[in-house]
């Protein structure tokens, strides 16, 4: 379905696609449900390594420094 703030998120991620893997999940369909029953209010929510992140929005500064932890830690 149309979701306006999660194609935002997306444009606002796009600069660091190379340095991370965007798995959307469509909290709508029924094998889902357990996420659609935690997040129906809050998307779009970010997780990170299995983490929860942020929600709403992308906190480009809140991201930028976990990715940049998984990136020093792989190293």
């Amino acid at each position: 379905k149309p979701c306006p703030l999660c194609d935002e998120a997306k444009e606002v991620l796009e600069p660091y696609k190379r340095r991370f893997i965007l798995q959307e999940v469509d909290i709508t369909l029924p094998e889902n449900s357990a996420w659609y029953d935690k997040y129906k209010y809050d998307i779009p929510v970010f997780h990170l390594n299995g983490k929860f992140l942020m929600k709403h929005r992308v906190d480009v500064q809140k991201f930028e420094d976990q990715l940049r932890k998984l990136e020093l830690q792989s190293e």
